[in-house]
């Protein structure tokens, strides 16, 4: 099949279904309304209605025409959407939704994450949203993904998130050097979630992690004990490697009882989206993709720093020194 040029992901599913994001153009605006429409109007009445819900067709191509509008399909049956515009010279997050037969699949999720390297490839370094303060759950959700409070404006909560620092790995060396380059910025406390499918090289990143850091080896997947200390050689910080793999709640991973370790040692926790962002607000996120050809083992890496502990120009500088 042929991938339409403005296709810019895509995903597959557990029941094998394809997620897909492309960017929407104005002749997509009738779609994007109806999917704006039917997500909003299934949010719980708070306050005054969504505004959302008094866009029509012309607003919606008027807004696709001004910035960037995003279209998630699902087996090429459009499910999601997401615009961004501008607010004093930033990248403006509006209008993002699912339908509520699409919610629970992660397309809300992924859509961000499409969006956000994106972004990084046309030079941003965040992006901002508002929120109505009469909506605090909405708050809450959007900063359990990373988004943290700026400044009240006109009733709404701005939100800021940083954009991921993206770097190429060309092999499995090119991995390690990048996990030992982040080890000098990181600090006991320091939590690692990192996501990628199986094989993209999150223990080889682990291991060049865990030579930055100068502790015990081998550094291998912890798979079947599902977590192993690695005890520092030189008095810094252990490494704690952790293997989500067959955990299926933020309550299970409790039970491994890393809040003993977590405020002393680096912890890194492999398949860890959905299940550690608990444990702190303040964390690295690192995503790993493989390209579409089997015979090429480029990597590229995504590294999110979140929170107020992190500052994104420092992070990009120890991943792209020379």
């Amino acid at each position: 099949m042929t991938r339409p040029e403005s296709e810019l992901a895509a995903a597959r599913l557990p029941d094998r279904r394809e997620l897909t994001v492309r960017i929407a153009d104005p002749d997509d605006a009738a779609t994007i309304l109806a999917l704006i429409h039917e997500a909003f109007a299934a949010r719980p009445v708070v306050g005054p209605p969504a505004e959302a819900l008094a866009d029509d067709g012309a607003l919606v191509a008027d807004r696709l025409a001004a910035g960037t509008g995003y279209l998630a399909e699902i087996d090429g049956v459009p499910v999601g959407t997401a615009t961004l515009t501008s607010l004093d010279g930033r990248p403006l997050l509006s209008r993002i939704g699912v339908i509520p037969a699409a919610r629970g699949r992660g397309v809300a999720t992924f859509l961000l994450e499409v969006i956000a390297e994106h972004r990084v490839a046309l030079g941003d370094t965040e992006i901002v949203m508002l929120v109505r303060l009469d909506h605090p759950e909405l708050v809450a959700g959007w900063q359990g993904v990373g988004f943290r409070e700026e400044a009240v404006r006109d009733a709404h909560v701005l939100l800021r998130r940083p954009l991921p620092v993206v770097v190429e790995a060309p092999d499995a060396d090119a991995m390690r050097e990048l996990g030992r380059r982040l080890a000098h910025v990181l600090n006991p406390g320091d939590l690692i979630v990192a996501s990628g499918e199986l094989g993209a090289g999150k223990t080889t990143f682990t291991q060049g992690l865990g030579a930055g850091l100068n502790v015990d080896g081998p550094v291998i997947s912890p798979t079947f004990v599902l977590s192993r200390i690695h005890r520092s050689r030189n008095g810094g910080p252990d490494l704690v490697h952790v293997d989500a793999y067959r955990l299926g709640s933020f309550a299970e991973l409790e039970d491994l009882d890393l809040e003993a370790s977590l405020g002393e040692a680096v912890t890194l926790v492999e398949w860890g989206s959905g299940v550690a962002e608990a444990l702190t607000t303040d964390r690295i996120e690192l995503d790993i993709h493989r390209g579409t050809d089997p015979d090429d083992d480029t990597r590229w890496v995504s590294v999110t720093p979140l929170g107020d502990r992190w500052d994104r120009a420092a992070v990009a500088a120890a991943l792209k020194e020379d």
